[in-house]
């Protein structure tokens, strides 16, 4: 395997008088070679650019086509034709072992043109005849499966993980962005491994404690429901839950399994559950590609360099079908085996192509998401008050499986004018051709779609409401499809406007009625295990909540409701009120045993 390391870098320092040997002009290539490799390797990485299909022409033959790859250590491979290749003439055939191979593909380089040389039958190493070129080739070989597994990738911080369950036979962990971002969208991810050759199924139920997240249902818990799962060895089966990021002060929140709740069955019988999980997640006031930039920026050379350096590109699997003295290629398996590079200059035709599947033809900006506002187009309203407006685009996911009756929701979005009373309005946006500009045109429905079927098949026809949180300055849409769709995503435009808040309207504060409680307010626990305390409102929206322990002494507990019991036994009181509101309060008690050994 040739060395991977091109640096550091020396070119030629040219002086008056300076005796040029072939070592030299090697060193000159060789300086320009390796920092075009090394640009190629962090820029692109390594991966097929283009072509390179592999196609089974008959039992015992493959074709390979044309293309351009570039390899781990940044070298370009081409092949400037295609070619036909009898499995059995291809290197390593004769040391496959298995039915499974990988065909890949390899940089070479191959000496050419004989000259006579000047220095013929001079030194220790003179030669009569000297190759005057090297081409730059590629080679073919198979290899077993096994071992041309995925590539080696450094970790980094940008994820974090908590363990469910584990055993000899099966792991199941919490894995979720270490970081995230405040108003944003974030997957929660949860993935079960088969550790053991031995045939069992494991079925995971739990309740995970989200305090900072939102469910589509605005929920601050996810159930976590994996059923009857039966993998290979070495496999693993993942479920993901998308949830939404709140826009809130704190730096950091937790994400805790609910005590009490996990039931773990292996071939159905009852497992002893874990007593806990949990895991601690940062908040940044950021955007998600400022984030991921930034975690990926991060890595060091160094850390670059340990990770992927393989000098071949797997171009497919082959399925073989063996007996003692013959061979049969059942399949070409390309998908998930080939590494495809995205080149910019195929940017434009990448985007051509995606539109086939976009409702939209523009893709959102990050400004349709957090939107500007907008004074100098605001309405005046009587007595010179002037009401704010912020307006943007939001998508709504339908599915394959969306049919007539079926409710989905939008994500928590901050509609950017603060908290307060704000009234918030969708409409139904499409693009549909307009004969009198000659062109494409953008349309908003507002109100029932229905009434615009006659004139506009393009038109979902959809029932919707919209929940405004007014103390949290933000909204989630649903939507009531009242037709069978064939759309993906529906598309809407919204419109927030925020009049001027209390006595400027008229109104006066009124707590009457309003209260909050907490979902369990007693809990049993041992001692140093957590418990996140959900609150639930009543005649009122959600708002902000602070939590304080009334006793010294009683444990710990976040700002995002997390409690920590201490190491004593006792009874803990935990105050919860409202930031805006203080008067409206509520109480919950911790109950603290050590557990018997």
């Amino acid at each position: 395997m040739n060395n991977t390391k091109l640096y550091p870098f020396e070119r030629n320092r040219y002086y008056s008088g300076k005796m040029l040997t072939s070592s030299d002009f090697q060193a000159e290539q060789t300086y320009f070679n390796n920092k075009r490799r090394f640009i190629n390797s962090l820029m692109y990485g390594s991966g097929v650019v283009c072509g390179f299909g592999v196609f089974s022409l008959d039992d015992l033959s493959v074709l390979i086509e044309s293309g351009v790859a570039i390899d781990g250590v940044g070298r370009e491979i081409i092949m400037e034709s295609s070619v036909v290749k009898k499995l059995s003439a291809v290197e390593g055939f004769e040391t496959l072992h298995t039915n499974m191979a990988s065909l890949c593909l390899r940089y070479k380089e191959d000496p050419v043109h004989t000259v006579y040389t000047m220095n013929a039958g001079t030194g220790e190493e003179g030669h009569e005849y000297e190759y005057n070129r090297i081409s730059e080739n590629y080679q073919l070989f198979l290899m077993e499966q096994e071992e041309a597994s995925a590539a080696y990738r450094m970790e980094s911080e940008f994820l974090t993980e908590g363990v469910l369950y584990e055993d000899e036979d099966f792991a199941v962990r919490l894995v979720m962005p270490a970081t995230v971002c405040k108003g944003r969208n974030v997957k929660l991810e949860v993935q079960a491994e088969k550790r053991s050759p031995a045939h069992k199924t494991l079925s995971y139920h739990g309740i995970l404690q989200i305090p900072v997240f939102l469910t589509p249902e605005g929920e601050h818990e996810v159930e976590i429901e994996l059923s009857d799962v039966s993998l290979a060895e070495g496999d693993s089966l993942k479920k993901e839950y998308w949830l939404t990021t709140q826009d809130v002060t704190m730096l950091d929140t937790t994400v805790l399994l609910k005590s009490g709740t996990a039931r773990v069955h292996i071939n159905g019988i009852l497992q002893e559950a874990p007593s806990g999980c949990s895991v601690r997640v940062m908040i940044a006031d950021c955007r998600p590609r400022e984030l991921v930039s930034r975690e990926i920026g991060r890595m060091s050379l160094e850390m670059k360099s340990m990770g992927d350096v393989r000098d071949y590109i797997r171009l497919a699997d082959l399925k073989l079908v063996r007996t003692e003295n013959a061979y049969i290629i059942e399949e070409v398996i390309e998908k998930g085996v080939k590494t495809y590079i995205t080149a910019p200059a195929q940017e434009m035709l990448r985007n051509e192509y995606l539109e086939y599947f976009m409702k939209e033809p523009v893709l959102l900006k990050d400004d349709d998401v957090f939107p500007e506002r907008l004074p100098s187009q605001n309405p005046a309203l009587p007595g010179g008050r002037t009401p704010e407006v912020a307006t943007g685009i939001l998508e709504i996911p339908l599915g394959e499986s969306a049919k007539r009756g079926d409710i989905r929701y939008s994500g928590e979005i901050m509609h950017g004018l603060g908290s307060g009373n704000v009234y918030v309005d969708i409409g139904y946006e499409y693009i549909t051709d307009d004969p009198a500009l000659k062109t494409s045109a953008r349309n908003t429905i507002y109100g029932s779609t229905e009434l615009f079927q006659s004139e506009n098949s393009m038109a979902a026809d959809a029932e919707t409401a919209v929940k405004v949180m007014n103390d949290k300055g933000s909204f989630v849409v649903a939507v009531r499809l009242l037709q069978n769709v064939d759309y993906l995503v529906l598309t809407y435009r919204w419109v927030a406007i925020r009049f001027p808040a209390g006595n400027d309207l008229g109104l006066m504060e009124n707590h009457s009625g309003k209260s909050i409680s907490v979902d369990t307010p007693t809990v049993v626990m041992g001692t140093r295990e957590s418990h996140y305390f959900h609150v639930k409102y009543h005649n009122m929206d959600s708002c902000s909540v602070a939590y304080e322990l009334t006793d010294p002494g009683s444990g710990e507990i976040t700002s995002d409701g997390v409690y920590t019991a201490p190491a004593k036994e006792g009874v803990y009181e935990i105050r919860i009120y409202c930031i805006d509101m203080p008067v409206i309060c509520t109480y919950a008690y911790a109950i603290v045993k050590k557990k018997e050994a």
